[in-house]
């Protein structure tokens, strides 16, 4: 028999606020990280002047979770439960399809609490042949969530492959966040053990340690997202929207925790080489985007400069993604490396002391 989800009739309708109020302030308000940063600065490549290839031999094409990718690049999980919501993933979709991207949905819970909402994350249509992530919150599961709950948004999406975001940070801040984690890591496995798709450990901007990346293998993630600090600081975003005293200063005080995107690479890789690892937190171009590939990640998420773009139009999705590619195939040129393998192996990124 389902479980049933036991709610306060306000709930839902707080959960589709506070959608709406994370896009309006990742949106218009400076929620970035201020001290902390992803550490790919502390990163350079070391300059071919003689590549010996043309740039327009150079290929970022790759594979994810065995589906092939034109562009190494996940438009990362943003938003989902509102009509402005609905338009910007639709927006992002197109995108996702027309350049090779992989595309992640925001958490779907408000979804599973009103049905009526799951349109606001169809996005297959627009994106046939692209590679799609449902999301839902890890912490779910200590919230009556089970596989029922976790296969209807999967269902709902047609996706791939499902994000479990971990937000200790973030439920700690928000205002009556669920912060129950004790005992997940079972629940995870056992989830991971009856979804018939890959299951992808997802952390908010706060980063996952190689130690916590092996626990997760080990239960049968099938990918991780670092999700690094360095960018948009979601303990200063529930700041924002904080109710009272204690909520706003608490999420002040934490608002450049965690750790950097390029350290959590580097920790992931050294104990998993082979784990299928996404590098997201704090990435702003595709130079970024060539230094954590160049430290081991197989493709690399962004959110913020995504949703930006969306929020103006596809003609600025399209301009963005011009960008982003031809920043990436440009490092990869000016490094003498012809595809992402030839950069992962070479060696031309240097540690500056």
């Amino acid at each position: 028999m389902a479980q049933t989800i036991s709610l306060d009739e306000s709930t839902p309708a707080t959960i589709q606020d506070r959608k709406a109020d994370h896009l309006r302030i990742c949106l218009e308000d400076d929620v970035q990280c201020r001290q902390i940063t992803t550490g790919l600065e502390n990163y350079r490549f070391i300059h071919c002047g003689l590549p010996e290839l043309s740039y327009d031999q150079v290929d970022i094409s790759t594979t994810f979770l065995d589906k092939a990718l034109r562009t190494p690049l996940l438009i990362s999980s943003m938003t989902g439960g509102t009509e402005q919501a609905r338009l910007i993933n639709q927006r992002l979709a197109v995108t996702a399809q027309k350049f090779g991207l992989a595309m992640g949905v925001g958490s779907q819970r408000v979804a599973v609490e009103r049905p009526e909402l799951a349109n606001t994350f169809n996005v297959r249509h627009y994106a046939p042949n692209a590679l799609l992530f449902a999301n839902l919150g890890a912490v779910q599961l200590n919230y009556s969530y089970g596989l029922e709950h976790c296969q209807r948004v999967v269902d709902w999406l047609e996706a791939d492959a499902l994000i479990l975001h971990l937000n200790p940070l973030q439920e700690c801040v928000q205002t009556r966040g669920d912060t129950d984690f004790s005992g997940l890591m079972a629940k995870i496995e056992t989830l991971c053990a009856q979804l018939p798709i890959p299951i992808i450990a997802k952390e908010v901007g706060n980063g996952i340690s190689g130690d916590l990346a092996q626990k997760l293998i080990n239960i049968g993630i099938s990918a991780i997202d670092t999700a690094g600090a360095g960018g948009t600081s979601w303990a200063r975003v529930e700041s924002e929207r904080a109710e009272d005293v204690k909520q706003r200063r608490l999420g002040q005080t934490f608002s450049d925790w965690g750790m950097p995107t390029a350290e959590c690479i580097v920790g992931i890789r050294a104990i998993a080489p082979k784990i299928p690892l996404i590098a997201s937190g704090g990435l702003r171009n595709g130079l970024d985007v060539a230094k954590t590939l160049a430290l081991g990640a197989d493709i690399a998420g962004m959110a913020l400069p995504f949703l930006k773009a969306a929020d103006h139009s596809e003609a600025a999705l399209d301009t963005l993604s011009d960008i982003l590619i031809a920043e990436l195939k440009t490092a990869l040129f000016c490094t003498g490396q012809g595809n992402l393998k030839d950069l992962k192996q070479a060696q031309v990124l240097q540690h500056i002391p």
